[in-house]
């Protein structure tokens, strides 16, 4: 397994590989996935953000959750989360290190009820990027480098149209990736890429 740490190494990978998975990043396959509907393209990434516990960052609570290990013991608010069964394609930590879960093929499950431009159930058409964070606290600049490597990487493979928030997307009910995140600055990243 390979893992990417900014400037120190290979950047996640310009394209995918041929089972929908991006080297450069840890792979760790989560149960929480399915197939796409038939003849459904992938035209839309939605970025979030999480952190467990709420507000903590580090630990591997995150992947555990992802892969139906998370111990409701470990801590109280565990105990709220237990049942989810829950997935994102990718996870991108506070240093950077990226983390794919589910192949980009396939249906991550991490909209939940959404509707965008119309269209319900934006997991059918969707990749889902989580960002570790919180809407009370700004975002690393480590974590927007990536995060538009990843969407470079993604661009070159789909039909991307547009990047949008989890609260774009199910708005009323989720919030993420919340006030902090500088949509801004990831669009001069990704300006900035388009002219590398």
């Amino acid at each position: 397994m390979k893992t990417f740490t900014p400037g120190t190494g290979p950047s996640p990978a310009e394209v995918l590989d041929p089972d929908g998975l991006l080297p450069g990043t840890h792979y760790v396959p989560s149960p929480n996935c399915d197939e796409r509907p038939t003849g459904e393209a992938i035209c839309l990434i939605v970025v979030h953000a999480i952190s467990l516990p709420p507000g903590e960052f580090g630990g591997d609570a995150i992947l555990r959750l992802f892969t139906n290990r998370l111990d409701p013991a470990a801590h109280p608010y565990y105990r709220t989360i237990d049942e989810l069964r829950v997935s994102a394609h990718f996870l991108i930590a506070r240093d950077g290190t990226a983390t794919q879960f589910v192949r980009c093929d396939q249906r991550a499950w991490h909209a939940g009820l959404s509707n965008w431009r119309g269209r319900e159930r934006c997991n059918d058409f969707s990749i889902g990027i989580e960002l570790e964070g919180c809407d009370e606290r700004p975002f690393e600049d480590a974590q927007y480098r990536v995060l538009a490597q990843l969407i470079r990487a993604l661009k070159r493979r789909y039909e991307i149209t547009e990047v949008l928030g989890h609260e774009d997307i199910a708005p009323g009910r989720k919030t993420d990736p919340g006030p902090h995140f500088d949509w801004t600055l990831l669009s001069g990243l990704l300006s900035d890429d388009a002219g590398a």
